[in-house]
């Protein structure tokens, strides 16, 4: 038998990207600090083992949540205490602890506990009469970059549970639209293949006493054929897409949700099902990219006529900038070509998507 594998070591959760490790930087400023200047030796050894006690402090805090993430905050705190009458560097040190308050998982605590926190560090550098260059950044930046960390984190816990929400609507959604299915096709196949079945029996007796007859039941044959494929086309149809309507309903939820403020104005034109279920499926994936990585606080839905075309104009106020086009916006791309329309994005002031089809 062969031995069981070991556990992978992990510094990071799965969840979290590469920019974990680059903040680390801050702490090489502590680290720095002692032999960028004229230091005892004694100190330079210190800022070394300090570095070394702040980095399991550091890779622990993405572990953990809820209260737990106190113990890292007090850790970081007692390191910064210790460290600040002999090396400035150690303001990071506040800093990185009024970071992982976000951790807490409710924000109104964690503002607490950031109030609480620039007290005691105000307290602190006023007992150890700590000159206003160490204090006056230290307590500036933990308010301002643990304040934004917290909101920033809330922010992503509330768009991961507004996918997962969606994900699970979303296959409810199917499971459901595959039982409807399956009943209007038993319904609607069950009735014309009787009536196909019966008429080509008619027929096939007629053949010999009454040709016209034949010839005229085999006519209906293809005509309730043709029809029949026509419904099972629009049922498809259906299944594809929930239409327009009902897609705008569930991406205002989902901005709403996100805390994203949504402006619509729509005027939709008659649209055939092919063309509305191009704008249902746009509508869909260009908000969950907003909700996913814009970052922003505003959303405009236009829908309206401008001569032969229908448009329609999705934009936000978030980051924008370049954009590799992946399988989402690609496919995208490739219905509204389908129909003979165009699909324009602009990332230069947050990001537009601009959607036009011929009506």
């Amino acid at each position: 038998m062969s031995n069981p594998r070991k556990a992978k070591f992990q510094l990071l959760p799965n969840d979290q990207d590469w920019t974990a490790y680059v903040w680390l930087i801050y702490l090489m400023i502590f680290l720095v600090v002692p032999f960028s200047e004229p230091a005892p030796s004694w100190q330079r050894v210190a800022a070394v083992g300090g570095t070394l006690a702040a980095l399991p402090l550091y890779f622990w805090g993405y572990w953990i949540h809820g209260r737990q993430a106190l113990w890292v905050v007090l850790g970081f705190v007692l390191l910064a205490t210790l460290f600040a009458p002999i090396n400035p560097g150690a303001a990071c040190l506040f800093i990185f602890a009024a970071t992982y308050l976000a951790r807490l998982d409710d924000p109104p605590t964690a503002f607490v506990c950031l109030g609480i926190l620039l007290a005691l560090e105000a307290l602190e550098c006023w007992l150890m009469r700590l000159p206003a260059t160490f204090w006056i950044p230290t307590l500036v930046f933990s308010a301002l970059i643990g304040a934004v960390v917290i909101q920033w984190v809330h922010r992503r816990r509330l768009a991961d549970k507004l996918l997962a929400a969606q994900a699970e609507n979303e296959h409810l959604a199917k499971v459901a639209e595959r039982e409807r299915i399956a009943r209007d096709l038993h319904d609607l196949l069950g009735h014309t293949l009787s009536v196909i079945v019966l008429k080509s029996e008619l027929a096939s007796r007629l053949t010999a006493t009454d040709p016209a007859r034949a010839a005229g039941e085999i006519r209906d044959v293809e005509r309730i054929s043709r029809e029949a494929l026509t419904q099972v086309r629009a049922a498809v149809r259906g299944y594809r897409s929930a239409g327009f309507d009902s897609e705008l309903r569930e991406a205002m939820r989902a901005l709403e949700a996100a805390g994203i403020q949504v402006e619509t104005s729509v005027q939709a034109p008659a649209l055939s099902a092919a063309q509305e279920t191009v704008f249902a499926m746009a509508l869909r994936e260009a908000v969950t990219n907003i909700v996913r990585h814009a970052q922003a606080t505003v959303c405009r839905l236009t829908l309206r006529q401008t001569g032969r075309f229908c448009e329609m104009v999705v934009a936000d106020n978030g980051l924008g900038g370049a954009l590799q086009e992946g399988s989402g916006l690609s496919g995208m791309r490739e219905r509204v070509e389908a129909l003979g329309g165009a699909l324009e994005r602009d990332g230069s002031q947050g990001t537009q998507l601009r959607i036009r089809v011929p009506v």
